[in-house]
């Protein structure tokens, strides 16, 4: 069987892909919002040096997805293990060894990755013009440029929880847009000095 068949097979047993459309939302969700955080925390203090934000935008992706990634593990391999030794009790038999131990296992391991690499590459795709501050001279520019990406990636992340909830798209976008405005204001009213 091929390995796409295989985690095909896997994801019906464990609903995996549920669970992991889920948490890309959240967690994109939470790096666009943390790292709007750090740009406001870096303009607010006059940061005006593009690889300074490059650092601190890097540490922080790197940071959001070594969390992710490792939190989502250990959880669901306890909240699988923990479900896996419930059904073992009800059927009187080890499954360990069958799919649905398999189907476990790799959910635990699709979840993780999903959620350590969501906040990573939501944070660096928000930073994109810092990494093309070579072409961009004006400090000002760059900021605005990378404050407009991450409102619009949340634009498009709150258009697809519409579609999946089949709500109005543009009402959801909206929220989540201001869910980002929100952080903007306050970051830069708490980091100003």
């Amino acid at each position: 069987m091929s390995p796409l068949r295989r985690l095909r097979e896997y994801d019906r047993i464990a609903g995996i892909s549920e669970i992991a459309r889920r948490l890309f939302a959240i967690n994109a969700f939470d790096g666009v919002l943390t790292i709007i955080g750090v740009l406001m925390g870096n303009f607010a203090a006059g940061v005006s040096q593009p690889a300074i934000v490059v650092s601190t935008g890097i540490a922080t992706s790197a940071a959001m997805g070594i969390s992710g990634l490792w939190g989502a593990y250990m959880t669901e391999v306890a909240e699988r293990e923990r479900s896996l030794i419930e059904l073992e009790c009800y059927t009187l038999s080890d499954l360990a060894g069958t799919r649905i131990g398999e189907a476990s296992r790799a959910a635990a391991i699709v979840v993780a990755l999903v959620n350590g690499v969501a906040p990573s590459v939501a944070g660096l795709v928000v930073l994109t013009p810092f990494f093309l501050a070579a072409w961009i001279a004006d400090p000002l520019r760059i900021y605005l440029s990378s404050i407009a990406i991450a409102l619009l990636s949340l634009m498009g992340l709150g258009v697809f929880l519409g579609k999946v909830s089949k709500v109005n798209i543009l009402f959801s976008g909206l929220k989540m847009l201001a869910a980002g405005v929100v952080c903007a204001v306050v970051s830069y009213l708490l980091t100003r000095g």
